[in-house]
């Protein structure tokens, strides 16, 4: 059984200011740097619960200030144990924080490191893909507050580089979406290595029966937030969606940045293949775009994250792996360049714009193969979207497509590929003029391979039978088996 607090989506009285929390005034001017003075809905509610050591429930929209409606309160009451002291036995590990992706865990690390700046608690990330030696030097130093995504943590705790024994605190944010990457034994592993007493919060857009049977598991009658109804897309998003068929869709996206005058906008794309297509066509039209997905390593996901935060890429094309907490600030548009497999991950999709009460654009392509994809939608947020017509847009014909396509992969093989094709061409063009189709495109084959095998002076030499003999060594035998010399 749990208690149950809700909210409307309306922003939190102006009278409610950070400071009326009780928060140290360290946190308080951290905050002030940011320019954070009033909380957002969930803020109001679950700091003050989190401060009183109960556990939560938290659910609310992406965009809504989640990450600081926990990570503020268990900075207030690690503070009573904070140490100057050098030694890493006065800073174990007591607050850790698991996220579901690298990108999200990368930017709940910031965020608490920018709370922490004025405190003398600690605090690190943890994720795969980038070597382990400079988390290693760091966990050994000693931290309190350890930001993690799950497999990583466990290769720490089998290296024996980090102690969860002393931990007070457990959140879990995105929890839906770790159970979607299956992430579930790792994180029943990881609770077993907790305390037994320490309080849980559980932060997330939606929770399903699966959710809810998790936090059933390891929490202790919590306190159920939630400031929106479940699975709702922000009311400051403007949700569109047009009818494109699935050939045109490049197009349609081509379209829609230019006629727009789109600077920042990500797409969405549900394969990574697909991604990788689209930036290249995207590029092929002189529109600056990069793809990130899980194929990329990390280093070049996080660069590429950075160059479109600094506006150097106009377009960031993403798989899945970037639809959960990436906070961008004042994204103007997101486009679904494929509907979702998952109906719940268009509500994290679109949370991507419209976040802190700005406005956005959520923009959806769909084709007659969709149909189901998009009545899932439709039943999971309650609304019935209304299908518009694309103005003015006119579909390149397909082999304007195709040569455009070429283009691009070519650009990216490189000139040696180039060099391949101009000859191909010129094989194409040569045929045509003869009036013939196109020959097939043969292999230039070495006249020195097609000659009968002739032996060299040196091999004739050494293969006639009296010469081999002659020039072959004598054995050595043990003197035991005779093979003394005569006398």
């Amino acid at each position: 059984m749990s208690d149950t607090t809700s909210a409307s989506a309306a922003p939190a009285a102006p009278a409610v200011r950070f400071e009326d929390f009780g928060l140290s005034p360290d946190i308080l001017k951290a905050l002030a740097e940011q320019g954070y003075v009033h909380p957002t809905p969930i803020q109001a509610q679950a700091i003050p619960v989190v401060l009183q050591g109960r556990d939560v429930m938290g659910a609310a929209q992406t965009g809504t200030g989640k990450t600081a409606g926990f990570s503020l309160p268990i900075i207030q009451r690690l503070l009573q144990h904070a140490s100057h002291s050098a030694s890493p036995a006065r800073h174990p590990v007591r607050a850790l924080i698991l996220t579901p992706t690298r990108e999200l865990a990368d930017q709940v690390a910031d965020n608490v490191a920018a709370y922490c700046r004025f405190t003398p608690l600690r605090s690190t990330v943890v994720f795969g893909g980038v070597d382990m030696a400079p988390q290693t030097a760091i966990l050994r130093a000693g931290v309190e507050i350890v930001i993690a995504t799950p497999g990583r943590l466990l290769d720490h705790v089998q290296q024996k580089t980090v102690n969860l024994s002393q931990t007070q605190i457990l959140v879990m944010d995105e929890a839906d979406r770790m159970l979607d990457m299956g992430f579930l034994p790792d994180l029943q592993r990881i609770i077993n290595l907790l305390p037994k007493q320490r309080q849980n919060l559980l932060f997330s857009a939606t929770f399903s029966p699966e959710i809810k049977k998790l936090a059933a598991s390891f929490q202790n009658n919590p306190v159920t937030i939630e400031v929106a109804r479940s699975n709702a897309t922000a009311e400051n998003v403007t949700q569109t969606i047009y009818k494109v068929e699935e050939a045109a869709k490049a197009d349609a996206v081509s379209f829609i940045i230019r006629q727009r005058e789109l600077k920042q906008v990500i797409v969405f794309s549900n394969t990574k293949i697909g991604a990788s297509r689209l930036a290249r066509t995207l590029v092929a039209e002189g529109v600056k775009a990069s793809a990130i997905h899980g194929d990329k390593t990390q280093s070049e996901r996080m660069a590429a994250l950075e160059a479109f935060k600094q506006g150097q890429i106009e377009v960031l094309v993403a798989t899945d792996v970037a639809a959960r907490g990436l906070d961008i600030a004042e994204l103007p548009c997101v486009i679904n360049y494929d509907l979702p497999y998952n109906a719940e991950d268009y509500v994290h999709r679109i949370g991507r714009t419209g976040r802190a009460g700005a406005s956005g654009d959520a923009i959806s392509l769909f084709c007659d193969k969709d149909d189901r994809l998009l009545t899932d939608i439709e039943k999971l947020i309650k609304k019935k979207f209304e299908r518009a017509e694309l103005t003015g847009f006119a579909p390149r014909a397909r082999h304007e497509r195709s040569d455009r396509a070429e283009r691009g992969e070519r650009s990216e093989r490189g000139e040696r590929s180039d060099r391949g094709d101009r000859s191909d061409r010129g094989e194409r063009s040569r045929s045509s003029r003869e009036g013939g189709a196109a020959p097939m495109r043969r292999e230039k084959v070495d006249p020195w391979f097609l000659k009968p095998y002739e032996p060299s002076a040196v091999e004739t030499v050494s293969t006639k039978p009296e010469l081999a003999k002659n020039n072959r060594p004598k054995a050595k035998v043990a003197a035991l088996l005779g093979g003394m010399p005569k006398r």
